[in-house]
């Protein structure tokens, strides 16, 4: 077999093997799927007639859904990687990645698997989180099929640039708890954007603070392919944003690995 045929199977056998433990103790994803459930239906219920008012005159809690639903779905992909984090430093403290250093398998291989487990859940967690909103009343009757393919391929790419830097998140840290921790800013930086109100409504001291991360624009042009209104500059934002997570993931975390005894 050739090496890329080697990568190859050894890569879909690690993603087996992380998508079986996922299956097999799903409380972690559970758990971390309840905080943007829970904003959701808090922010629809609880706050929605009065957080609307912020959107301008005439603007109503269905407003508010639609408003919404964009910066939750994006916040889901942040809180789903945190798992990525917890389960790599779970494989480097618990020493089943010493005996994967012992067998004829592709080095990439165990990364690689994680990466491709964690996109997989982003997507998945995505949908639940989108069918609950459906269900409460969010529309996106003005999208068209071409900006639906849009919408899911950056949510893609943007799990898969958010999941490279939590597999170096993990590969740092100590332990699981660790792991967890070093993550919160997948979660915190959402709660510090556009999700909730828009950056119009922000003080000037705060709003370069949320205008000048990577969420922000990547929730400005889901917002704008999924309602079917302008995205502007931020298209170009969120790209770049993806990219430069990817690729700045991607390099820390292979050298981590790499750095480990062989």
């Amino acid at each position: 077999m050739s090496t890329l045929s080697l990568a190859a199977r050894d890569s879909a056998t690690m993603l087996r093997r992380n998508l079986l433990h996922a299956r097999r103790y799903p409380s972690m994803t559970l758990n971390l799927l309840l905080t943007p459930l829970m904003l959701l239906l808090l922010f629809v219920y609880v706050f929605g007639e009065a957080m609307s008012a912020g959107l301008g005159a005439g603007a109503d809690r269905s407003d508010y859904i639609a408003y919404l639903v964009p910066g939750l779905l994006l916040m889901t992909v942040g809180s789903t990687t945190i798992g990525t984090a917890v389960s790599v430093a779970n494989d480097m403290t618990e020493g089943i990645i010493a005996r994967f250093r012992t067998m004829a398998i592709h080095r990439g291989s165990v990364l690689i698997g994680h990466v491709v487990g964690s996109v997989l859940q982003c997507v998945m967690s995505v949908v639940l989180v989108g069918a609950v909103a459906v269900a409460i009343g969010f529309r996106s009757t003005d999208a068209t099929v071409l900006e639906w393919l849009a919408a899911f391929a950056l949510v893609t790419v943007f799990a898969l640039a958010l999941t490279w830097i939590a597999v170096g998140m993990g590969l740092v840290s100590p332990n699981a708890e660790a792991a967890s921790n070093n993550a919160m800013p997948l979660i915190f930086l959402p709660l510090i954007s556009s999700t909730f109100v828009p950056l119009e409504s922000m003080p000037g001291w705060f709003r370069p603070i949320a205008e000048y991360q990577p969420f922000t624009p990547a929730i400005e042009t889901l917002r704008g392919l999924l309602l079917g209104t302008g995205i502007g500059h931020n298209g170009w934002l969120a790209a770049a944003w993806c990219l430069g997570l990817a690729v700045l993931g991607y390099v820390w975390s292979t050298a981590r690995f790499n750095d480990e005894p062989k």
